[in-house]
């Protein structure tokens, strides 16, 4: 008995530990759209490049930035932007996954070829291609990545609903005269959050991935706007350069997002296990 409440604890870490990251992580981002210790664009000749202190916690960039207060700011328009994206995927592919799964026929066929082709490509490359035609800004990283996003969540509320339709209790509700957007709403869509929670915290990893990447490329956020992906490009090149806290801090704060996400998905799946 005690050897399972131990195991039952040990699985609860991943969790824990994943809730508590994320909580500091969002508390600091909330944070940072209030309030920064330093002006984010302010800079001072006088501090260009000086190490980690009280004054600077991160340090300054090359320019006499405080690198904390640009953290700061750079971390919330990347998890803005990975929220949209997981926000518009997960909508859009809970809305197609469930009409398909629960009616099939022809357009349950054409709807998943459609996903098949989006998810043949490599989800990056066929983003930076779009965008190198609309051009680089926020709002069209935003619906270029939600829109790639949205065949992996369809095909996970698809798969719910296909397994769930025809299950007893829901041919009792249709008995009992439930109409279609009740049986889908209330019967089958609580039984299907269970896969899909895991599936928004892997998404909002890879959401964050793919935002860091393309603007670290020059493609994603314009230059104008803070970006956690730009700002470990301009670090990059002063790595060796006597400026390493610039790069280190910033891809500290990128992993830190990734790790307490990735960290809940896996609680949650082995919750959703025992």
């Amino acid at each position: 008995m005690k050897k399972k409440q131990y195991s039952e604890q040990k699985k609860n870490w991943f969790l824990y530990v994943g809730g508590a990251i994320t909580i500091v992580m969002a508390a600091l981002i909330v944070l940072g759209y209030f309030w920064t210790p330093y002006d984010p664009g302010a800079m001072d000749a006088a501090c260009k490049g000086a190490p980690p202190s009280l004054a600077h916690i991160m340090g300054t960039d090359n320019f006499g930035r405080d690198i904390f207060s640009r953290v700061l700011q750079g971390a919330g328009m990347t998890f803005f932007i990975a929220v949209c994206v997981v926000a518009i995927g997960a909508v859009c592919g809970t809305v197609i996954g469930g009409l398909t799964g629960y009616f099939g026929g022809w357009g349950d066929e054409a709807l998943m070829r459609v996903c098949d082709a989006i998810t043949a490509f490599p989800s990056i490359l066929l983003a930076l291609v779009v965008i190198a035609v609309l051009g680089p800004g926020k709002w069209n990283v935003i619906w270029v990545l939600g829109i790639l996003f949205i065949p992996s969540f369809a095909r996970i509320v698809r798969g719910e609903f296909v397994k769930c339709k025809n299950l007893n209790y829901i041919r009792s509700a249709r008995l009992m005269g439930a109409g279609h957007v009740r049986i889908m709403v209330r019967h089958i869509l609580p039984n299907a959050l269970p896969v899909l929670l895991p599936a928004i915290s892997i998404g909002f990893n890879n959401a964050v991935l793919a935002e860091a990447s393309m603007s670290f490329l020059g493609v994603g956020v314009s230059p104008t706007e803070p970006s956690l992906g730009r700002m470990l490009s301009d670090g990059q090149s002063y790595l060796l350069r006597g400026l390493p806290w610039y790069a280190l801090f910033v891809g500290f704060t990128i992993v830190l997002l990734i790790l307490g996400f990735s960290l809940l998905s896996e609680g949650l799946q082995q919750r959703r296990r025992r």
